[in-house]
């Protein structure tokens, strides 16, 4: 926390340039912070590594790509690529819980095929948005927000989408299906003795949390503007490494719930990335700074896990 400390009051005690930096790191830490909710699902409460997030998120953006081209409303795209989303990891769940293949391919025969799928849906590996309208830019969210605030206008959108996300995603967790979920992962025998079918309620997990991933890569591409194909390598690792981070961070506040702190971990997570790049790392560096992030994170968690053990 120290740390932390130390970093806003560097990022705020600078100039201009800092605070677009800051805002740029909390836009796309929103973001990614509903991806996460996902892989929140996947990992923490299923125990099922999904490697279907690289191809799912790219899937969102691609969807969203096309709509918006033809003309869709942006609103409408983003929910028309959460229930894409939600096909895939049904998919993925029907590959594993009717098929017997285990789960970790599951995801990995799901995460090539929608490489050749998401080239399908938008045509060519690249597509620019430079003139369309998205969520973060139209004719309402122009309207509400005067040109003093204009700056701040993506950032507080992607702040509203994040928490809405998560509101939803609470919501549903204390429902009886969400009671159902969150006993498949704990405690599978529990499920069997209330005569459910445990495999029908991982498919409805993974598609709910394929759902949000695609449902972030379509603002993603939205906020950025344009769609590649390969905009979604590596975005498991990012998913759990903010799940790790906001979970083991917050894990003794309990007032702080698991979704928030996964979303306050993806905006810290794009801070360390922004710091990284701010001192010296290329912008081509971004996966290697990724992948030594989480390799730190993993170790970071494995000791506290051992002296746990110790002490009891």
């Amino acid at each position: 926390m120290y740390f932390l400390k130390i970093r806003v009051k560097w990022i705020f005690g600078r100039s201009s340039k800092d605070m677009g930096i800051l805002i740029g790191v909390l836009e796309q830490g929103f973001i990614y912070g509903i991806m996460a909710l996902g892989v929140y699902i996947t990992y923490k409460i299923l125990d099922f590594p999904d490697l279907t997030t690289d191809g799912s998120f790219p899937a969102g953006a691609a969807v969203t790509a096309v709509l918006l081209t033809g003309g869709m409303n942006p609103y409408i795209s983003i929910l028309i690529s959460f229930a894409v989303g939600m096909i895939i990891g049904a998919l993925t769940g029907i590959i594993h819980v009717k098929f017997k293949v285990r789960d970790l391919l599951s995801g990995i025969i799901m995460m090539t095929a929608l490489y050749s799928i998401n080239l399908r849906i938008a045509g060519k590996a690249n597509v620019p948005l430079f003139n369309q309208e998205t969520v973060f830019e139209n004719a309402l969210v122009n309207g509400l927000f005067p040109a003093s605030m204009a700056k701040y206008q993506t950032v507080i959108i992607a702040f509203v989408l994040a928490v809405i996300s998560k509101l939803l995603l609470d919501a549903y967790l204390k429902t009886k299906s969400g009671f159902l979920l969150r006993a498949v992962g704990n405690n599978e025998n529990l499920v069997t003795s209330l005569a459910k079918d445990i495999g029908l309620v991982k498919i409805v997990g993974l598609a709910i949390a394929n759902g949000l991933i695609a449902m972030s890569g379509s603002i993603m591409c939205q906020q950025q503007r344009f769609f590649d194909v390969s905009m979604g390598t590596g975005t498991v690792v990012i998913g759990l490494a903010n799940v790790i981070i906001g979970t083991n961070v917050f894990k003794n506040i309990s007032f702080v719930k698991a979704t928030t702190a996964v979303i306050i971990g993806s905006v810290v997570y794009k801070g360390c990335v922004a710091l990284a790049i701010s001192h010296g790392l290329s912008a081509t560096d971004m996966k290697f700074i990724t992948a030594f992030l989480f390799l730190i994170i993993l170790i970071i968690t494995m000791d506290r896990k051992k002296k746990v053990k110790k002490n009891a």
